[in-house]
């Protein structure tokens, strides 16, 4: 019986604490026209099947919540009804797409079947097509949704790897085997106590780091200064997009001698200033906090969610496109030294020793509640290096897309593929009116680090 890990399992409690919240992430395949002929994708997709059992599967609560829901065979699994056709409006450009793909987006999947769902999307200009994969993030995070995707475009053998799905055990067992993992949670908790006392020095470490990390993350508590980028969040979505290249991200970073993830944050950082001034409040320098996912997972674990979190201050306040890049390659250097990131994962891993009930309350209780503390999701992940193609046809671009909820107006999933970096940026319908403004935000940044590198060395 495959159960939800904690992460996964507060993302479906986190949706059902508010009406307005759709918690599914997605990505937008570009691809070279013509637009196969109707039921083309849904088949080869549909092959695919069996190399990803949890696209056959849907969630099963457990009564009362004695446990977290766990993933069943659906027995009426009907793959036809997860694959739809959209003709996008004339003139078919970016903006077009954009509105599509924001009101898609908008729309929660059904929890009584499995939770993802395949958009055909034709008239694109240029005679392109696109498809939009769109998944609920309780099933895969951002790492394992890149894997998912390479998956489905790629030529490989269902038959090699394919795997029995999960039957629905039924009422009964759910709360038989829920009762007995309430019973042993003491036990568990012992013993890997028992493990530390066993391995004094990884203890000592292992305490010691995470002790750090929690005095880092406590700092989140500090509420950011007020303003028009957090608040209450309505029902429709806005989604723009940036474009850069890996080659001009590389020349900014030995330029700067910064990170990827540096140049990326900052540009973000830049947007935000330049929404605010454009809104007529001061960038302070607790204006923004953003939310930034860090994966832990192995190289063999599975598609659910294995992340833990940093909480940066993003400097807004500071004018100068160089002296931004700077602050923040300095404040993310000291999270990490900080070891930020371990307490995360040692926040987000504690509901596997917790009681399942009282976590799924807080947390449809927090939903509802104002929070101020974190004003934004920033999210970077490593596309594909490779071309992918589809029916004979090669994948241009790749959007991201990631959810907002609790009182965050914005998000922003950032994806490279080939050597290309796209930011897919989310924001509240009704409380960001500045169509576009945001993604040439970002835009116009890299453009000045790009130049001012460049200039550096003349």
């Amino acid at each position: 019986m495959d159960r939800l890990g904690p992460l996964d399992a507060a993302f479906l409690e986190l949706e059902d604490g508010d009406s307005d919240t759709t918690l599914s992430i997605a990505s937008v395949a570009i691809l070279e026209g013509p637009a196969p002929p109707p039921g083309d994708f849904a088949e080869v997709i549909t092959s695919k099947l069996p190399l990803v059992p949890r696209y056959r599967q849907k969630i099963h609560r457990v009564p009362l919540d004695l446990g977290p829901p766990v993933w069943v065979d659906d027995d009426r699994f009907d793959a036809s009804r997860h694959f739809h056709r959209v003709l996008i409006p004339v003139p078919g450009d970016e903006n077009a797409l954009c509105e599509l793909v924001a009101l898609l987006m908008s729309e929660r999947l059904d929890r009584d079947h499995p939770l993802w769902e395949f958009w055909v999307i034709e008239g694109l200009s240029g005679g392109r097509w696109a498809v939009l994969s769109k998944v609920h993030h309780c099933l895969v995070d951002g790492v394992a949704g890149n894997a998912l995707l390479k998956l489905m475009f790629s030529a490989e053998d269902p038959a090699k790897t394919a795997t029995e799905p999960e039957r629905d055990p039924g009422t009964a067992a759910l709360l038989l085997n829920a009762a007995r993992e309430i019973v042993s949670l003491p036990v568990d908790l012992i013993r890997g106590v028992g493990g530390l006392v066993m391995s004094p020095n990884r203890a000592a470490r292992l305490i010691a780091d995470t002790a750090k990390g929690l005095t880092a993350l406590a700092s989140a508590l500090i509420p950011t200064a007020r303003s028009s980028l957090s608040g209450p969040i309505g029902p429709g979505r806005r989604y723009e997009v940036a474009r850069t290249s890996l080659a001009d991200i590389g020349e900014i970073r030995a330029a700067f001698d910064v990170t990827m993830n540096d140049v990326v944050l900052a540009s973000i950082t830049s947007a935000f200033r330049d929404v605010l001034l454009r809104r007529g409040e001061k960038p302070l320098p607790d204006s923004v906090r953003t939310l930034v996912p860090v994966s832990v997972r192995g190289d063999a674990q599975t598609l659910d969610n294995r992340v833990s979190l940093m909480l940066p201050l993003l400097p807004v306040d500071i004018p100068d496109p160089t002296g931004r890049l700077l602050a923040v390659h300095r404040r993310l250097a000291q999270l990490k030294a900080g070891k930020e990131a371990e307490a995360g994962a040692a926040l987000t891993g504690a509901g596997a020793h917790t009681p399942f009930a009282p976590i799924a309350w807080a947390i449809r209780l927090a939903a509802n509640l104002p929070q101020h503390n974190v004003v934004t999701v920033t999210t970077n992940v490593p596309g594909p290096v490779e071309p992918l193609r589809l029916l004979g046809r090669e994948v241009l671009e790749l959007y991201p897309y990631v959810p907002i909820a609790m009182r965050l107006r914005s998000g922003v999933a950032v994806l490279s593929y080939r050597d290309k970096v796209t930011f897919g940026v989310t924001l509240d319908f009704a409380s960001s009116p500045e169509a576009g403004f945001f993604a040439k935000a970002i835009e116009h940044d890299l453009e000045s680090l790009l130049r001012l590198a460049r200039e550096s060395q003349a």
